[in-house]
């Protein structure tokens, strides 16, 4: 199953005594490139964790967050002297300015700068590598998860960009022979015009008329563009979803290489009004093989 670059996974759990969220986000990227974000009393353990996210993903710019939940014991406290202070200051104000003394409100006090503050700056957290490992892993196989489900909805959407694709070659390849047979009365009609009843070279004119078809011949690029396409087709289908975003790339690099020659020897109508079709579709699927792991 293909994976999307895009994606976000969550898991919490007890690294020693602290309750630890980790969270996962991730966005397309050529190569795997993670960003750690660890409290300062995990920082030590930031290569396991970047490890652990690296067994997961293979691909993406993946920015890794975790928190750490303060225990009851760090829980807020008042700052009586800061408090003093303000209620202090703010009597003085209501004896200046005539303010009843109701007005002074003890919830309106607390919520001034520095007046509650936490028990500690930053929780302690004691425990193992292995235990934030543990949640870390859960994180990424939620992300997983949400990559593998957006995975499958452009797979279908791919699908149906190659349907189209596939149409238009059809066309093309009816139309050929068509163009050919064409283009060969045509040439035969002008060259019997031009000559005005002088008897031709008929060995001659079968040889430009056969260097004419060789030139409008597209049989070889619709053969290796429907081999492409089949290629492309069971890479998005298959069971494995590693790397595929790089080999889509290049499949789609040859397909675009084979409908500029075919457009190139178009020289008819109707050929190029699918060539362009064609392009138009390519574009749109490159767009969201962008975005594959």
């Amino acid at each position: 199953m293909i994976r999307s670059m895009t994606g976000f996974g969550t898991a919490d759990g007890a690294v020693g005594g602290a309750r630890v969220t980790v969270e996962l986000r991730s966005v397309n990227h050529r190569f795997f490139n993670p960003s750690i974000k660890l409290p300062g009393a995990m920082a030590r353990w930031e290569g396991e964790v970047r490890e652990a996210v690296r067994r997961g993903i293979g691909r993406g710019a993946v920015t890794v967050t975790a928190r750490v939940e303060a225990a009851a014991s760090a829980s807020a406290a008042i700052d009586e002297q800061r408090f003093g202070a303000y209620v202090a200051r703010l009597r003085e104000l209501q004896q200046r300015h005539g303010l009843p003394p109701e007005s002074l409100d003890v919830a309106a006090v607390l919520r001034l700068p520095d007046v509650v503050v936490s028990g500690s700056a930053e929780p302690a957290v004691e425990g193992t590598a292995d235990e934030l490992v543990d949640v870390v892993d859960r994180a990424v196989a939620a992300l997983t998860a949400m990559r593998e489900a957006e995975g499958a909805r452009l797979a279908v959407y791919l699908d149906e960009r190659l349907a189209i694709v596939e149409g238009a070659l059809t066309r093309i390849g009816a139309r050929a022979p068509e163009r050919v047979v064409e283009q060969r009365d045509r040439l035969r009609a002008s060259v019997q015009e031009l000559a005005g009843g002088v008897a031709l070279d008929e060995g001659r004119l079968e040889q430009e008329i056969a260097l004419l078809a060789d030139r409008l011949d597209v049989s070889e690029e619709m053969s290796r563009f429907r081999a492409h396409v089949a290629a492309f087709r069971d890479t998005i289908r298959g069971a494995s979803g590693d790397g595929v975003g790089k080999r889509l790339g290049f499949l789609l690099q040859e397909m675009l290489r084979e409908a500029n020659t075919t457009g190139s020897k178009g020289n008819d109508a109707v050929v190029v009004t699918d060539v362009v079709l064609i392009k138009e579709e390519l574009e749109r699927i490159r767009e969201q093989v962008e975005n594959l792991e």
